[in-house]
């Protein structure tokens, strides 16, 4: 039996509670982690009971309230609202997902929102990202050729154009990352499922003529060969992608050069 303990003084404690104003029917209460590492203090979580007829239907709409309205402390990320920029991904009711996009209807009880797992947290919900955009850099994820560019974009058919549909919209919001136990255990060395889809993003494009060094880079036993297809990743894509597929897809490459 394998047993775990949180590093000392890294256990939430109780933290404050902000009410809703006087007279508010629907309340909803929602659990924040907070945690400042200029204070010295302990991680904690607050509690802000917030009426829902005041703000919009989503988990983000929230937290834009409880910032302006009840604690201006709270710092989070968060661009376009629209999930295309990932910047408020969270741990949101146990699952790790897009805050703009998550309905606070879906949640039954408490709306619990966590920054997501296994990363080194800055500030609040904002964790820091540097790993995995590091990551990200090195697979160079641009068009690599030798052939001189033509007067015209570089034209590639229907078909090879498919090839690249459940890639391209990742979005590098990081939730299926930071929910991979691979990745927790092994971050410095597995790539994790959203920099293998993308590298594979490149390793399909037809207009690419560097697929043999992207996989040269790639094979490795742990940079790729650490994915044990729990799967935690597709199951958490809040775009509906299957990063597991696209590391299969890379096995299956790297298995034909043999």
């Amino acid at each position: 039996m394998v047993e775990f303990n949180l590093p000392a003084n890294s256990r939430p404690t109780k933290g404050k509670t902000f009410a809703a104003k006087q007279g508010a029917v629907n309340v909803r209460r929602f659990k924040v982690y907070r945690y400042d590492p200029d204070s010295g203090d302990n991680p904690r979580i607050d509690t802000f009971e917030l009426d829902l007829d005041t703000c919009g239907p989503m988990v983000l709409d929230a937290l834009i309230v409880i910032k302006d309205e009840m604690d201006s402390t709270l710092t989070f990320r968060r661009s376009c609202r629209e999930g295309v920029c990932g910047s408020c991904a969270f741990n949101i009711d146990g699952t790790n997902t897009l805050a703009c996009t998550k309905p606070i209807s879906e949640i039954k009880g408490d709306i619990k929102v966590y920054p997501l797992p296994h990363m080194p947290v800055i500030k609040d919900l904002v964790c820091d990202l540097n790993q995995p955009y590091a990551q990200y850099k090195a697979i160079e994820p641009w068009i690599q050729s030798d052939t001189p560019a033509p007067n015209r974009e570089r034209l590639q058919s229907e078909e090879d154009r498919a090839k690249l549909d459940g890639m391209w919209e990742c979005i590098l919001c990081f939730c299926c990352q930071t929910s991979c136990p691979s990745y927790w255990w092994n971050g410095e060395r597995y790539m994790g499922p959203a920099v293998l889809l993308q590298a594979n993003r490149w390793i399909q494009d037809s207009r690419d003529e560097a697929t043999g060094d992207r996989l040269d880079e790639l094979d490795d036993p742990f940079r790729v060969f650490r994915c044990h297809t729990i799967m935690n990743c597709t199951n958490t894509c809040p775009k509906s992608l299957n990063p597991g597929k696209a590391i299969g897809q890379i096995k299956e490459s790297l298995a034909k050069r043999q």
